[in-house]
């Protein structure tokens, strides 16, 4: 009965089409494109140089977000043109992003004040060199230190059993949902990755992945492992027919919609997941999950770097600092303080003076 009604609700959400959603148009921003240095219209020039450059678009995007956070701002002082934006300006902007508190009454990060102002920085440079501005207003902008801050701790196995345990595979959907987990969770891949990938990077014969367009634009082979590509070949037999609207799509997963996966919906299933296990996390907490439990399983951390696909050693390392467990081995058997001994009778320890009556 389940199975029948997870095949009619997954049909059912196939047949909605892209323009039933709505809402999906980008919306014209009021920002001034009038005179020759209007920071609205550079803009627009800048992110298109960026495209050019073969910027990654998730690069853009965050630029994007900065760079309209800076212009807001400035819209509400009057400032629109490049040549109105002084050092004392900025400066004065860096300070309010300190002052800036988020939602919850936080305020926001530093590595979040680095990047907004680290984007300027660029903005700048970009403009002088493009003679709309004669001098970089942001050259000497000295920027936050900073921060060293260690990942979110992975979650332990016992707590991924329960994540796992979340989709009900007895609907088509569900088996979907548990094939996103376990893929997740065998490969640390990011969201952005699972996103892009395409029914050609799977190679079930050789228990492999092709993870394309990575970060930097980088390619890398990864394994998928038993379990991942036993729920895999079912989600690919058994669900994925009754999703595909159209034969010609190359998409892994497929939405209840027939198209491939956005990276925020993703984000929002697996809010939902974690809460369903009583568990507080997004998509890039399996990620950690996959490197702190391989480390700790005695994989060597070259390996690890090339799994999740990191440019430097350096960015591999960190998980060294969140999984202890070998300190830990290392600190009780070395350490005088590190083994609790119950004291023997042949131990000449000294007793306690007798009381004076």
């Amino acid at each position: 009965m389940g199975a029948s009604r997870g095949i009619f609700s997954a049909r059912l959400l196939a047949r909605r089409t892209q323009a039933a959603r709505g809402g999906q148009d980008k919306q014209p921003d009021s920002f001034l494109r009038d005179g020759p240095d209007a920071l609205a219209w550079w803009r627009d020039a800048y992110f298109e140089s960026l495209a050019s450059r073969n910027y990654m678009e998730t690069t853009i995007e965050g630029r994007t977000s900065a760079i309209k956070n800076f212009m807001l701002w400035a819209a509400e002082r009057d400032i629109s043109r490049a040549g109105q934006v002084t050092r004392p300006v900025l400066e004065s902007y860096q300070r309010w992003l300190w002052k800036t508190t988020k939602r919850n009454g936080e305020r926001l990060g530093w590595t979040t004040q680095r990047d907004r102002l680290g984007t300027l920085k660029d903005w700048f440079k970009w403009m002088t060199r493009q003679n709309v501005i004669m001098h970089n207003p942001a050259s000497e902008l000295e920027l936050p230190r900073a921060e060293k801050r260690l990942p979110t701790a992975g979650l332990t196995l016992a707590e991924v059993a329960r994540l796992l345990a979340v989709p009900d595979v007895s609907d088509p959907l569900g088996i979907r949902d548990r094939a996103i987990i376990e893929l997740f969770y065998a490969t640390g891949l990011r969201r952005s990755e699972l996103c892009r990938l395409e029914l050609a990077d799977l190679r079930a014969a050789s228990g492999t992945l092709t993870v394309r367009r990575g970060k930097g634009h980088k390619d890398r082979v990864v394994p998928v492992g038993a379990r991942a590509l036993h729920w895999l070949e079912r989600y690919l037999r058994e669900t994925r027919p009754l999703l595909c609207l159209d034969t010609r799509t190359q998409a892994l997963f497929i939405t209840g919609y027939g198209g491939p996966f956005n990276p925020d919906v993703l984000s929002r299933h697996m809010a939902g997941w974690m809460e369903r296990a009583n568990l507080r996390g997004s998509c890039h907490l399996l990620r950690h999950t996959c490197a702190t439990l391989m480390l700790e399983g005695g994989a060597d951390i070259r390996y690890i770097q090339q799994l999740l696909g990191h440019s430097k050693l350096d960015t591999t390392a960190i998980y060294t600092e969140v999984s202890i467990k070998q300190l830990l081995e290392v600190h009780a058997r070395c350490h005088p303080a590190g083994r609790l001994e119950v004291a023997t009778k042949s131990e000449n320890i000294p007793s306690p003076p007798a009381e004076k009556e």
